[in-house]
């Protein structure tokens, strides 16, 4: 592996313009392709094995011509203080907005008068009604005027003193990450300068993770309305993409100085640079594309759609870093160099011709990393329990954690959806925002009329319903639907008690008559959308940890180290899945990050954060623990091989670490509840991760362990494949060159950068 990449860095080195070429015109066509491509007109969800998804595909064979993608919308109108929505002034405002709206478009499909007899909208307290709106085309599909059209909706209303608010998906628009974004991307270039002390160097790493970025959102952007794929695919493109790419290229970069000071060539740098950090970009890289691709075992389309777009990013990550960064290195000269170590390096040249000294490159020299290592191998078991009790009372909340999708009742309170979904909950009860789709096949029933009248009867019965509206039965008299009120709110464990009841008594029709009752709706959904996310959580992590074990088995030749790699991303994952629950759930701090309304957790969160964490913990494990075994195999001793891959490793991966925080942390600030929690939880969960587990909690294990942590049986290690990921063969290899070449020239002639 390290000699194949030390080619490549090479051949990179060497054929820069030709690589920069390649990789523009990638990124030209990407853009081409996501400019011409038609917009993404469908965010579908589905949820393939639950009883939800197999009512609402019975809905679409048994009630065509009814789309279930199309938008809709409920115009909610509250009478002023004292007065009747049905007093004839205000009744005659509200219908003639009905009228209003069924001519302000012709992508309406109905309007529904609330004051219809068949179907009345109006709260019983008669204080507030609402008109319900539904679309032919999806809310990605509205037109502007179509859009204008509702906002515009009671207008004139609101000016006679009726509260008007608006709420469901046809105002729905892509979500905004506000301008935290770009200073996560500003202070991840202020780091760079400061770690590199160069704005050539410092700008590398940030081009060329937007270059891959930019190919791989592009690309996504392009498929989005082929594959159907949702904005928030793109997003966490995005936010992994950018972290990543910066991470990749900033470790090479760093390896490449590194191989200036110890006085090669700036080709032969490159390469090994290449060959070395390089091995370890493609083996991190590995282990999160197994983490993102492995979301396909959960079997919901939306995830299985976003892991992969993702772990397409990383990928284009991995090839930018081998191949477009040794190439812009060529480019770059001497000023990848500070112009203080430029100088500094030529002062010495100076002094060694002076003198007929040979300049063999920089001596070894104590650092923040080196003080940090020896002070953790002093004392490694209170650095252990410090960092394992820590985050162990961080986790604490996680004990608590209630899962959820997230609907209008998340919004901030500020905003229209979410006025008109709390005046809807006080006008027509909690449950109202979230009710309950029924759906009969009778195809195998006895007597339907009966099996109506008991469905409705029954479930009227269960203290937990409001209301039942009476069976409507389909054109063929084969399916009915229903809808049940619930009279707690969407989220609530008696709402889900509720669903379980319905879909037990449907157990028991189905074995007494034939008849089969489904349960369906968002809130249903939503239910089993939550189960199905715990159901795959602990196969989803055996299957990622498992690979990624064996994975990094064969990178470090250990059992014990991978073994302590899982275990800390463990500690770690479970720390910000804790920290998520008090912030977002609890409240705590919520004001600091823009959490106006607590509430569960986004059901996704818990798998999404462990199949990202997990892959991006990896990273760090593999840049900081590679250096190290490359120290102890080049024959120092345990403690000595810690000392230096902290030496040459901790500021990295402090660096990194603080870039790939910043670059998430950016997402906070976007307008979409379930971006700002991923942002959040990914960036405390790095936090964690590479600052308690990897920079403290690693060493502390490694210096108990001592040499037993490189143990592997030896018929284990004759039957792994050997990558030399710390370019051992590599390192033999040139050498061996060097020596035949009878004077070993560019290992030991002063190089003046």
């Amino acid at each position: 592996m390290a000699t194949f990449l030390y080619s490549i860095g090479r051949f990179a080195f060497r054929r820069r313009r030709l690589v920069a070429l390649v990789w523009v015109a990638l990124l030209a066509l990407a853009g081409v392709g996501a400019a011409t491509a038609s917009t993404a007109t469908s965010n579908s969800f589905s949820i393939p094995g639950t009883e939800a998804q197999r009512a609402f595909d019975l809905l679409e064979e048994r009630y065509p011509g009814q789309s279930a993608d199309g938008a809709s919308a409920r115009v909610v109108f509250k009478a002023p203080e004292g007065e009747k929505i049905t007093a004839p002034e205000n009744a005659g405002e509200v219908s003639g907005i009905v009228k209003e709206l069924k001519e302000g478009s012709d992508q309406i499909a109905t309007v529904a008068d609330p004051f219809d007899k068949k179907a009345p909208a109006v709260s019983q307290d008669g204080t507030t009604a609402y008109i319900s709106v539904t679309y032919d085309v999806s809310s990605f599909e509205l037109t502007e005027e179509t859009r204008d059209s509702l906002k515009n909706a009671g207008n004139e209303a609101r000016e006679g003193g009726m509260t008007v608010e608006i709420g469901g998906d046809a105002l729905m628009v892509m979500p905004e990450t506000g301008i935290t974004e770009v200073i996560g991307v500003v202070v991840a270039g202020i780091v760079l300068v400061i770690t590199f002390g160069s704005l050539v160097a410092a700008g590398l790493p940030l081009i060329t993770a937007l270059i891959g970025v930019g190919i791989g959102v592009s690309t996504i952007t392009a498929l989005a309305s082929v594959m159907d794929l949702g904005s928030t695919t793109a997003t966490l493109a995005m936010m992994i993409g950018l972290a990543v790419g910066i991470d990749y290229a900033l470790f090479i970069v760093s390896r490449y100085r590194a191989e200036l000071a110890e006085g090669r060539e700036r080709e032969e740098a490159a390469g090994r640079a290449v060959g070395t950090a390089g091995s370890a970009v493609v083996f991190a890289g590995l282990t999160v594309v197994i983490a993102l691709a492995g979301l396909a075992v959960v079997n919901i389309p939306i995830l299985t759609k976003m892991g992969l777009a993702a772990a397409g990013t990383v990928v284009l990550a991995v090839l930018v870093a081998i191949t477009l960064i040794p190439a812009f290195l060529g480019f770059a000269g001497e000023r990848i160099v500070s112009r203080k170590d430029r100088k500094a390096r030529k002062a010495a040249a100076e002094q060694a011709a002076a003198t007929g000294e040979v300049l063999v490159g920089d001596a070894p020299r104590d650092n923040g990393g080196t003080r940090w290592a020896r002070f953790v191998q002093r004392r490694p078991v209170m650095v252990l329990l410090a960092g394992v009790i820590g985050l162990g009372a961080i986790a604490i909340p996680a004990t608590s954690l209630e899962m959820g999708l997230p609907d209008d009742g998340a919004q901030p309170t500020s905003s229209s959806p979410r006025k008109a979904y709390d005046l809807l909950s006080d006008g027509f009860g909690p449950g109202f925002n979230g009710p309950l789709v029924g759906v009969v096949d009778l195809k195998n029933s006895d007597d339907q009329d009966a099996v109506l009248k008991r469905i409705t009867g029954e479930i009227q019965k269960n203290e937990h319903v409001v209301v039942v509206t009476p069976p409507a039965p389909n054109q063929a008299g084969d399916t009915a639907m229903f809808t049940v009120i619930p009279k707690d709110r969407p989220n609530s464990t008696e709402t889900e008690t509720l669903v379980h009841d319905i879909r037990d008594f449907g157990d028991t029709l189905k074995s007494e008559d034939g008849a089969e009752v489904f349960v369906t709706g968002a809130t249903a959904m939503n239910i089993d959308f939550s189960e199905k996310m715990n159901d795959a959580l602990l196969p989803y992590l055996a299957l990622v940890v498992g690979l990624a074990f064996l994975l990094l088995m064969v990178v470090f030749r250990s059992i014990l180290v991978p073994l302590k790699a899982a275990l800390g991303f463990l500690l770690s994952v479970v720390a910000a899945l804790g920290a998520v629950v008090a912030v977002f759930q609890w409240g705590w701090l919520g004001g600091l990050f823009g959490v106006e309304q607590p509430g569960p957790i986004m059901s996704v969160m818990p798998i999404l954060m462990v199949g990202v964490v997990f892959g991006l913990a990896m990273d760090y494990e593999v840049f900081l623990v590679t250096r190290m075994r490359e120290a102890y195999v080049h024959g120092e001793t345990p403690a000595q091989a810690i000392t230096t891959g902290f030496r040459h490793g901790a500021r990295v991966v402090t660096a990194a670490a603080v870039i790939m925080i910043a670059v998430f942390a950016g997402f906070i600030g976007s307008s979409e509840q379930m971006i700002k929690m991923i942002g959040f939880g990914l960036a405390i969960a790095v936090f964690f991760d590479a600052f308690v587990v990897r920079m403290a909690i690693v060493p502390a294990v490694l210096a108990l362990l001592g040499k037993h942590a490189w143990w592997l049986p030896r018929w284990l290690d004759r039957a792994l494949p050997d990558f030399d990921v710390e370019g051992e063969k590599l390192r033999k290899k040139l050498d061996g060159d060097a020596a035949e070449g009878g004077s070993g020239k560019e290992e030991r002639e002063t190089v003046s950068v």
